[in-house]
């Protein structure tokens, strides 16, 4: 059976993060309204989201976006929790034994608890983030980055409002599969796809942030 070319958002939060309003069944609904075939669930140091998601007809890569020491990183394919507040290295060690993925989170964006760029262990670096500002210019210096290191290139809305949902996403050859998303991932099968969050959208999903604190 031939790969499929999957477009699949790696970095998505949903209300199971502090900081984000997006329901689970927003999460399915504006997934299919772009076009994706999947997405990872990456809520603050919580599979919670994730779990609930995972039977549903969308393919559900479950992740965490992991505080540590050294800023935030994402895990892929991880379904047990890992401790928040870790020193980065140690992190990344605890997401390969749970038979996750270690990608840098938005690693130049030094306003967004962006992962260390002083440790060699990454399995992939997400060069696209929507939520960057100004978005060309840390995508050229991300992929660079990533050039550098010679790691295969990821990207994600980081989508933190339902209808930031899949401003950016990886198209990655594989079965659709979780297993075989990841490898392929690490085999540098992905191209990664994506524009800025509008501002219009972003400013709304701020205000209902901002709401849901009050």
């Amino acid at each position: 059976m031939n790969s499929l070319n999957l477009r699949i958002d790696l970095h998505v939060h949903t209300c199971y993060s502090s900081d984000a309003v997006t329901t689970l069944k927003e999460v399915i609904v504006y997934s299919k309204k772009r076009g994706l075939d999947g997405v990872a669930i990456t809520d603050h140091d919580t599979l919670s989201g994730a779990r609930k998601l995972q039977n549903s007809d969308l393919i559900v890569i479950p992740g965490i976006e992991i505080t540590t020491t050294n800023g935030h990183l994402l895990a892929l394919n991880v379904n047990t929790p890992i401790l928040p507040n870790l020193d980065i290295n140690e992190t990344i060690q605890k997401i390969h034994k749970a038979g996750g993925i270690a990608v840098a989170a938005h690693p130049t964006l030094f306003y967004k608890a962006a992962s260390s760029r002083r440790t060699a262990f990454y399995d992939a670096i997400e060069v696209m983030n929507s939520s960057a500002v100004p978005f060309h210019l840390f995508t050229y210096l991300n992929k660079k980055f990533a050039t550098r290191l010679s790691l295969p290139q990821t990207a994600g809305s980081d989508a933190h409002y339902a209808p930031e949902i899949g401003t950016a996403y990886t198209i990655v050859e594989a079965d659709p599969d979780v297993e075989e998303i990841v490898r392929a991932i690490k085999k540098k099968a992905t191209i990664p796809v994506g524009k800025p969050i509008p501002w219009r959208i972003r400013l709304k999903g701020e205000a209902l942030r901002l709401k849901r604190k009050t």
